[in-house]
């Protein structure tokens, strides 16, 4: 029976199994990292968290709350896009694994893929189906959680109501709110980067360790390096420079 049952399992390269060891490590150590909150927060979530806690303050200060509302609908509309995309991603693979030969013949013309077996090539596109699967669901939480935020907006008091404890905590909660929102936003849109650097793992895994390399790269430089980071921050400066008499 022993023998039976190991005949029947797929045969994984050991050179596969490092290969998608690695890009598991890379993926999640990198989630670790740019998710971290509290003290150790990466720039980018920091300076994006004053901001909303800012936002939330000049809700407070208004009657009409249309503009705050349309912010995170705006929000919500893409994470719906995301999870419509998920969904015809995910329908596309399947339809993947009824025509695995074709496909496994159209890369073996390749002179510089690594050839692989029916078997392989099966559980590289289930891992594939996995990652956007998980997308889908990070998108779907991720939506809930924009609705969590649009009842928070509606809740909050007039100006003329607004107490002194209120004036301090409901900015920092409702930017709370937000940023648990974005950061599952970001895991879901991370799956996407990772979920194409998964595609090299069909051509070899030496190739699925460079296309991990070079994902976590392009994260890295928009994380912690774009422009756009280097703008909203000196405005924060600036925003936190006292006013000249």
């Amino acid at each position: 029976m022993t023998d039976t049952l190991s005949r029947s399992l797929p045969i994984v390269p050991l050179s596969d199994i490092l290969a998608f060891a690695w890009f598991m490590v890379i993926w999640m150590g990198y989630t670790v990292i740019a998710d971290r909150q509290g003290p150790n927060m990466r720039k980018a979530s920091r300076v994006m968290h004053d901001f909303r806690v800012r936002w939330t303050e000049r809700m407070l200060e208004r009657d009409n709350r249309i503009a705050d509302v349309n912010i995170v609908s705006a929000h919500m509309r893409i994470a719906m896009l995301f999870i419509t995309i998920s969904i015809l991603i995910l329908a596309g693979l399947m339809s993947v694994l009824g025509n695995l030969g074709k496909a496994r013949e159209v890369v073996s013309e390749l002179s510089f893929a690594v050839g692989a077996s029916q078997e392989l090539w099966e559980i590289k596109t289930f891992v594939l189906i996995f990652i956007f699967v998980y997308a889908f669901f990070k998108y779907a939480w991720c939506l809930r959680q924009f609705t969590f935020t649009l009842i928070f907006i509606g809740a909050a008091p007039l100006p003329e109501e607004v107490n002194a404890r209120e004036r301090k905590d409901y900015p920092e909660r409702g930017a709370r709110l937000m940023d648990r929102s974005i950061i599952t936003f970001n895991r879901g849109l991370r799956a996407y980067y990772f979920g194409l650097a998964l595609l090299a793992w069909f051509l070899g895994p030496v190739y699925l360790v460079i296309a991990a390399i070079w994902v976590v790269a392009v994260l890295y430089r928009r994380d912690y390096r774009s422009v756009i980071l280097q703008t909203l921050s000196e405005q924060e400066a600036d925003a936190n420079k006292p006013v000249p008499a």
